[in-house]
């Protein structure tokens, strides 16, 4: 194949995925911290509040709001979870379901995401906590091209957190962000 036919922005994106891609933690100069257990903050049942972008990376500015539930479960002592996202807004309805996996080489999460529309696992996106803030990247497609994915959780408290999902098709120059999530717990039925 000659490099030199494919569109730059393929190029682009295609070398951007190389940096997002596991690697053992030896060679990102990482220390011996193990994040297995970087999401049990999350463990529970939540009121999610989410925005989600009508036409991302068209230029678009209508947002639409949806409101629900996400209940997450521990799975293998912690090094793997289960999301499942339930809300409604205007636009109907969204059930979606994550599967997180930790690997305990790389110490890095892998997300996977399916909606119940279509019944697929979209590919995973790669990366870590560090100070508080969790960072994955990864490769998907809208509309026929190829993006890049960036999800972003922050703000994390024991009662609170956010999660931002953007999306970038200039090989991750630009981000348009386009699910913004605000999850708050639910109290514990038995009152603890």
């Amino acid at each position: 194949m000659n490099l030199c036919k494919l569109p730059m922005a393929c190029l682009m994106v295609c070398g951007a995925l190389i940096a997002f891609q596991p690697m053992p933690a030896a060679a990102e100069g990482q220390d011996d911290r193990d994040g297995q257990n970087d999401f049990d903050f999350e463990i529970g049942t939540w009121t999610t509040k989410l925005s989600l972008l009508q036409r991302p990376l068209t230029g678009s500015g209508t947002w639409v709001e949806y409101e629900g539930t996400s209940v997450v479960s521990k799975v293998w002592d912690g090094r793997a979870n289960l999301v499942e996202l339930k809300v409604d807004g205007p636009a109907g309805s969204i059930e979606g379901l994550s599967l997180r996996l930790y690997n305990p080489e790389t110490r890095q999460w892998s997300l996977h995401f399916a909606n119940s529309r279509n019944g697929i696992m979209t590919d995973p996106v790669y990366g870590k906590f560090k100070d508080g803030r969790g960072v994955f990247y990864g490769a998907d497609t809208l509309d026929g091209r190829a993006i890049l994915v960036r999800f972003v959780i922050s703000q994390i408290s024991a009662d609170s957190w956010r999660f931002e999902q953007s999306l970038s098709d200039d090989g991750g120059e630009t981000w348009v962000s386009n699910w913004i999530a605000i999850d708050t717990r639910v109290p514990d039925e038995a009152g603890d």
